[in-house]
């Protein structure tokens, strides 16, 4: 645990290790869905691991302050970053929470009726087609351009630091 911290600071390494309950909560989600239609999926399983998971991360991240880290420059230690990477990850996560919520939408709709009525040539399915594939490029978009943004902010921020 120490190297860990110590390689991706201490809000790198919460983040990190928050993929021990992230994963399993996030197959429940998905099994509850498909569990009701062909009875394979044991979303109480998936459950009762992430929340057990989630009791595992919480006690570490209680034992995090105890940890010593180095004095070298973290990539994702809020308070090691400067206000410009703050707000350019938290744009970053922003679209990135919009592109998956449309991912999972796209993932679980019967598309069927939208392609039919886009077919038939009716303005309303249209637009709302258009809006959907609009909403993703933005997304999209905005995660790329954030993202470089916030890698800029990071490498100036790292620069700095190596001349002070």
């Amino acid at each position: 645990m120490n190297r860990l911290v110590d390689r991706f600071g201490r809000t790198g390494f919460a983040l990190l290790a928050s993929l021990i309950w992230f994963i399993p909560m996030a197959a429940w989600a998905g099994s509850a869905d498909l569990s009701p239609i062909d009875q394979t999926a044991y979303p109480k399983v998936a459950l009762a691991i992430g929340l057990v998971m989630l009791v595992v991360w919480l006690a570490i991240i209680s034992r995090l302050h105890n940890v010593p880290v180095g004095t070298r420059t973290h990539r994702f230690d809020l308070g090691q970053m400067t206000n410009a990477e703050k707000r350019w990850t938290l744009a970053a996560v922003a679209f990135g929470t919009g592109l998956v919520a449309w991912l999972n939408g796209a993932a679980t709709v019967d598309w069927t009726p939208l392609i039919t009525a886009v077919q038939q040539g009716k303005l309303g399915p249209i637009v709302l087609a258009v809006a959907l594939f609009a909403f993703a490029a933005v997304m999209v978009t905005g995660v790329v351009f954030s993202w470089r943004r916030a890698t800029a902010a990071f490498r100036a921020r790292s620069a700095l630091q190596t001349h002070i």
